[in-house]
């Protein structure tokens, strides 16, 4: 018998009371894991909080062995349309500690732990219209509602877009398309996020569950070892992409906020820039 045990792995029951007011957790005795995320119910609204939860969350999940596939995806008809009002004070109150406590830290946790620290199949249902569309965009496979839109905003908010959403377009949309989208905030219907092959599949919001679920239970069917490193080779583009790309995108971005000096995700600025999603025009200037 061995001198040491092992540390306990983090048991379901015990985290989803954890991440409850972030995401809403359910597994099924096969190891199935749902994650909605959201803000009191709904659509997830940014800020500090829950952009941290998000990396804890995917931590965990990876820690704990009884998990063998996740289903990520929002709440409500939106996926991320608004910012929490009070998201960001702490941002304002300290400006070079959460630039880097929130922004470059957690956010390069949150991309680099759905690619590193999941050795378990993903599915991304992207549920409605939002930004911050990368978490579902780069999991191994993703969904979208049939009337949702994805777009980027960080430049129109005065931002630079490279927080792990420039890994997503330019890895998925090519070079061109990628800098026309990141630059004018392009609004890509579900329909042309399938052609141009951001998306595997367009449905019904009422069915995009179920479709995850149908999805996930043909990747059960083979035994756990061959859906885990099978996991490992389709995940080899990204780990490459995230090696090469997040951490100086990261470092590029944060130069240019902290140089600022003043938070750009004020609740009113992030919605008034998203009206032209809502109006279903191209982008924010035609």
């Amino acid at each position: 018998m061995s001198l040491q045990k092992f540390i306990p792995t983090p048991k379901f029951d015990e985290y989803r009371e954890v991440f409850k007011d972030f995401f809403k957790l359910e597994r099924r005795d096969d190891g199935v894991l749902l994650a909605q995320a959201h803000t009191l119910g709904g659509p997830i609204q940014l800020s500090v909080q829950n952009h941290r939860a998000l990396g804890q969350m995917l931590k965990v999940i990876g820690a704990d062995p009884e998990n063998e596939l996740l289903i990520l995806t929002g709440s409500g008809d939106e996926f991320m349309m608004e910012s929490d009002p009070d998201g960001f004070e702490l941002e304002t109150e300290d400006m070079p500690y959460w630039a880097y406590e929130y922004a470059y830290k957690d956010g390069r946790i949150n991309v680099s732990s759905l690619i590193n620290d999941l050795e378990v199949p993903t599915i991304g249902l992207f549920n409605g219209s939002g930004f911050h569309s990368e978490i579902v965009l780069m999991c191994d496979i993703t969904l979208a509602a049939e009337d949702s839109v994805i777009f980027d905003l960080h430049y129109d908010i005065g931002s630079v877009p490279a927080d792990g959403i420039h890994n997503a377009f330019q890895e998925l949309l090519g070079t061109k398309r990628a800098a026309y989208a990141l630059l004018t905030g392009e609004a890509i219907t579900a329909q042309k996020a399938l052609d141009y092959g951001l998306v595997n599949e367009v449905v019904p919001r009422d069915q995009l569950i179920a479709r995850g679920y149908q999805i996930a239970d043909h990747v059960m069917s083979q035994p756990r070892v061959t859906r885990r490193l099978t996991t490992q080779i389709v995940r080899r583009p990204w780990k490459k992409r995230i090696t090469d790309d997040l951490d100086g995108g990261f470092g590029i971005q944060m130069f240019a906020h902290v140089a600022k000096q003043k938070s750009i995700h004020g609740d009113e600025h992030i919605r008034s820039t998203v009206d032209y999603v809502r109006e279903g025009r191209k982008n924010n200037f035609d």
